[in-house]
Order: structure tokens, then sequence, then C-alpha cells
């Protein structure tokens, strides 16, 4: 029997497996992955050899307002660490810089103060200008043009008024827009809800580039780096974590340039090669990106590489915070029909006429008309994850029993410890 350690929360899973029935444990080599230095050292030796860029000190003399971008709390970046670094750099040849935090939230709700607090840490939140992104604020937005694929470019006023736009962010693979990182601090990070949902339409969501690790010909990553430009987003630095969400490598500097160097080392240590099997076990990585339903789409993209078709995906997830937003659950409460019905609707509508979380609806729909999927999760009310179309389980060995029943107790499995953290390739 192999015993396999889950994320779950801000704790594990343990689940134990028959040596015969095991395909394989497929994890990014970067949880094994031993850095150069410590983590404030990496970022420091970055932010000293820009790439494509010269140093964020000689970029920042003589700016009065200086924005930096911030993930929000839904992003497991290290900003307590990467924040006091580029601070320092900025103040050391520009103390009166009236600097912000933008926080980017997307299309997500708005960080808590506790969320704020646990990213910040108690000083930076205490003594820094921090302020929230609205997407649908207009007052604070400001029309900057047509994206490539022609919806309106939509941005953060105070970022287009910054005499210096910077961003601190982390790079992983991502399900539809290859990698995150770089751009995306932009689009959708600070961007209208309108932008997003022009960049998130079914046909770009549906398309076969727009997939975890490809970045060439994928039309949302072309829509989000012309966003970056057109904000004039000058420097980035964004950094590497393993399973523990320690740094691991940093890469700072011009914003394409940097991203593209991060996401290569990101590549060489994510791939992995499929393992089919009929019963996949996953995890969106622990806390934070398990909080909700909505944020499942990264891990079970993940497991649905390696499940052979008609199999059973088993997720283990907190989901503490419920489904993860009202218009994304509408798809599922208003569709008798389920999966099918769902992706019915969703590929009807065009461009122009995006419906906010539709991409994260499509993409489980796309998955749940394939596989069987269950929830594993004791913080979440299991009628809502049914209500969704999912199965769910109070723990693994639950899952496993119902998996079992489904596919029958001959059945292979497949681990993928953290889906998120993965590329997996044929």
């Amino acid at each position: 029997m192999t015993v396999i350690n889950i994320p779950y929360s801000r704790s594990h899973i343990e689940a134990s497996i028959p040596d015969e029935s095991l395909k394989g444990v497929l994890e990014s080599h970067a949880h094994h992955y031993n850095p150069e230095a410590g983590e404030a050292e990496l970022v420091r030796t970055a932010l000293k050899n820009p790439i494509g860029s010269p140093k964020l000190r000689d970029l920042a003399k003589g700016r009065k307002k200086i924005v930096i971008v911030t993930s929000d709390h839904t992003r497991p970046v290290p900003t307590a660490i990467i924040a006091p670094l580029i601070l320092a750099e900025i103040r050391s040849v520009n103390p009166d810089a009236d600097i912000t935090f933008l926080v980017a939230t997307g299309f997500h709700r708005a960080s808590t103060h506790e969320e704020l607090l646990n990213k910040f840490g108690d000083e930076l939140l205490k003594t820094e200008k921090i302020v929230i992104h609205d997407c649908w604020d207009n007052a604070s937005l400001v029309h900057v043009g047509k994206l490539p694929s022609g919806g309106d470019l939509i941005i953060n006023k105070m970022a287009m008024q910054a005499d210096l736009l910077i961003a601190e962010g982390f790079i992983e693979p991502h399900l539809f827009a290859g990698f995150s990182g770089g751009r995306k601090s932009i689009l959708p990070g600070i961007v209208s809800g309108v932008t997003v949902l022009a960049n998130h339409c079914a046909e770009f969501i549906a398309h076969e580039k727009a997939r975890v690790g490809i970045l060439d010909g994928n039309p949302l990553h072309d829509d989000m780096l012309f966003a970056a430009k057109q904000a004039k987003l000058a420097f980035i630095i964004n950094v590497v974590i393993d399973a523990d969400k320690k740094i691991i490598s940093a890469f700072a500097g011009d914003s394409e340039q940097a991203h593209l160097a991060g996401c290569q080392f990101v590549k060489e240590l994510a791939s992995v090669k499929a393992k089919p099997a009929d019963i996949v076990i996953t995890s969106n990585g622990g806390y934070p990106l398990d909080q909700n339903v909505y944020q499942l789409v990264k891990g079970l993209s993940s497991a649905e590489a390696t499940c052979q078709k008609g199999g059973v995906i088993i997720i283990c997830a907190a989901c503490n915070d419920g489904h993860g937003g009202e218009t994304f659950f509408k798809w599922f409460k208003e569709a008798p029909g389920g999966a099918r019905e769902i992706m019915d609707k969703i590929m009807k509508i065009d461009r122009e006429s995006t419906i906010p979380d539709q991409w994260a609806a499509q993409i489980i729909a796309r998955i749940q008309l394939k596989h069987s999927v269950i929830i594993v999760t004791d913080q979440c009310d299991h009628q809502m994850i049914k209500t969704m179309g999912f199965k769910a389980a109070l723990t693994i060995n639950e899952a496993l029993a119902m998996a079992e029943g489904i596919v029958g107790q001959q059945a292979t499995f497949t681990v993928i410890p953290d889906g998120v953290a993965v590329i997996i390739t044929d």
C-alpha cells in the first residue's frame, strides 16, 4: 500500500492506494527543487539582475506616483517577503514617492481585512497605502482602447495615472492562460468586468491553444499581453513557489521577457507524462486555492488530462468559502439537464455577450461530460456540491468506495497531489 499526502486546506489528507493498482504519482519537480539561496535573497538577486530592463531603482528615480499591482487572497503570493524588498529598492532612490499597492481582485470578491493581514503582514498593512480594485466601479476605471479580440479594454484609473506601474506575483501553470503571472496582473487583475468578459468568452475557452502551458497562439494570452502593454506595465517581480508555498526562484524585469523566462523555468519543472487511469485523485494545492468550488477548475483540468473517459476524478478541497460566486452557482442551479444543458447554452453565447463566470462553468461542464467528479470536504455544504453536478464525500475513503462503485474494484489509480502545479503532457 502506498500512502500519499494530498494538500487540503492548511493540512493534508492521507490517501492509501494499493501498489498494484497505482499507475503513478504525478508531481512537479518544483516540490523537490533545492533553491540556490533563501527566499528573500532570491528576490534580492532577481531585483539586482533584471531581465530586459533597467533596475527598478533606476526606473523609480524621479517618479511621483508609483503603483504596485499585487495579487489578492486567492493567490499564495508571499507578498510579506517580496513587498518590503520592492519598497526598499524604490525608496533607496526615491524616499518621497507616493506608493500605492493595488490589489488585483480581477473578477473575485474584495479581500477581507484578515486576508490582507495574512498577505501583507501587520506592519505593511498599517504603514502602506493599499487599495482594492473593483472591476464594476466605473468611477475608478478608464477606457483605453480595444483588445485584439475586439473587446473594450478598460483599466483601473489609478494604474493608468501612475508614473511607474509595476507588479508582483507568482508563476504557475494556468488552465487556459498557459501560465499565471506577468501580464495577468493587468488582465484580468485590474481591468473592468466588461474586459474580463470579452477575454473569457466561450470561443476562447474552447480554443485548442487555450490550455495549460501554452502561450503561443493562445488568444487569451494575446489579449492579456496587449493589455499589459497598454497599461505600460514597466517592471515585474514574479516568483516560483513549491508545495509549501516557499519561494524557489524569482524573475524580475521587463513584463514580457522576465515572465517568459519564469514560464520556461516552471515548464521544465512542472511537465510530467500522463499516466491514464480509471480513478484520478488530486487537489487544488490546499489553501488558498481550495477555498471554493470556482477555483477547482484548475486541479480538475489537470486530472482531466490523465483520467480515462468514463473514469472518476476525486478532488480533495475544503471549499469552506462555498461555491465562490452566485453568478457561477446559478449556471448549475438553473440547469436541470446538467452539464450537457450548460455546455449547449454557453457555446451559443457570442463573444460580445459573455456572462459572468461562464468560463468556469464551461470547463466544469466539459469535465463532467466525460467524468464523474467527487469532491472530498468536511467544510462545505454537500447539497450545494450535488446541485452543481458533483458527488460529495466527507473522507477520502468514502470517496474511494464511491469511485470503485462506479468503475469497479479492479480500477487503476493515478494521483496528482497538487493539481495546480503540473503540466501533463502526452
